[in-house]
């Protein structure tokens, strides 16, 4: 895909746009990423997997955005498939800011409570269509093949003993017996934006889901020191000691997925790398 797919889209959907500077900001696997004008940004699927991302946004984003206290991409603008492109595609908001996996906050306290605010404020019963993700939000049993083949990877016979007293503490606590919350999915540092040194919004929310909160709430462990952590969970306000031992489990779990995957990408290597040595006690 190029810029002169995104001009033609544009110029047979939303005509208005179509005169809009357009540059290319990633071209990766899944999505076609260009920057429209100063405020704006386009993003086409790659791929039929990712343009059902891109459908779960603009089905869910609108009514949940109102609730929450950054903010999120809600599609300003929706394009529908067509003959010469297949998906649904959106224009969304330009939301400034560098991810935090490659720069934190300048004071981790208040931004730990700010995610956790959140969070709080995302995390509320879902509706019964709400998508389904087989991996996300589901009871820690259903990684446990993923880890114990991650553990095996790991070198030091130290740190895999410790990391499988985590695991088997996390494994051990009571599972979600609540009602299917809202989840991001995919929450970590990439998926975090840091403007002015204060996290200024939450992207990409393709992975959108429902289920057990201590999926979103492992990011406590991929961004902040434990002093954090604890501010993160008061300022959350609803995670028992049984979630914040499953939230610990999911960071070991998610920790270890960024090392198995990332080899050609440094960026998620080092968030896999970072949260290890935080659930293991390592930093």
């Amino acid at each position: 895909m190029s810029v002169d797919v995104v001009r033609r889209l544009l110029d047979e959907q939303h005509p208005d746009l179509a005169e809009l500077p357009i540059e290319v900001l990633a071209n990766g696997w899944d999505n076609l990423v260009c920057r429209l004008g100063g405020e704006l940004l386009v993003r086409l699927p790659r791929r039929a997997l990712a343009a059902e991302l891109v459908v779960h946004e603009q089905r869910w984003l609108p009514g949940l955005a109102g609730r929450l206290p950054l903010p999120v991409p809600v599609p300003v603008r929706v394009g529908r498939p067509t003959e010469r492109y297949p998906w649904s595609w959106s224009v969304v908001p330009f939301l400034p800011g560098r991810v935090a996996a490659r720069g934190g906050p300048d004071d981790p306290g208040s931004a730990a409570t700010a995610l956790g605010e959140f969070l709080g404020a995302l995390h509320t019963p879902a509706p019964a269509d709400a998508p389904v993700n087989p991996v996300r939000g589901i009871p820690l049993a259903g990684r446990a093949q993923g880890v114990l083949a991650g553990l095996a990877q790991i070198a030091d016979p130290a740190d895999r003993a410790t990391a499988r007293r985590v695991w088997a503490a996390a494994s051990a606590a009571p599972v979600w017996d609540g009602p299917a919350l809202w989840l991001h999915g995919d929450l970590h540092p990439a998926n975090i934006l840091v403007d002015r040194g204060r996290i200024s919004a939450v992207i990409d929310f393709g992975d959108i889901t429902s289920g057990d909160p201590a999926t979103d709430l492992s990011v406590a462990w991929m961004l902040f020191p434990a002093e954090q952590r604890a501010a993160l969970r008061e300022a959350h306000g609803r995670a028992d000691d049984a979630t914040w031992a499953r939230a610990r489990g999911w960071a070991l779990a998610l920790s270890l997925a960024f090392l198995a995957r990332s080899a050609d990408n440094p960026l998620m290597r080092g968030i896999g790398e970072r949260t290890f040595r935080a659930v293991t006690g390592l930093r």
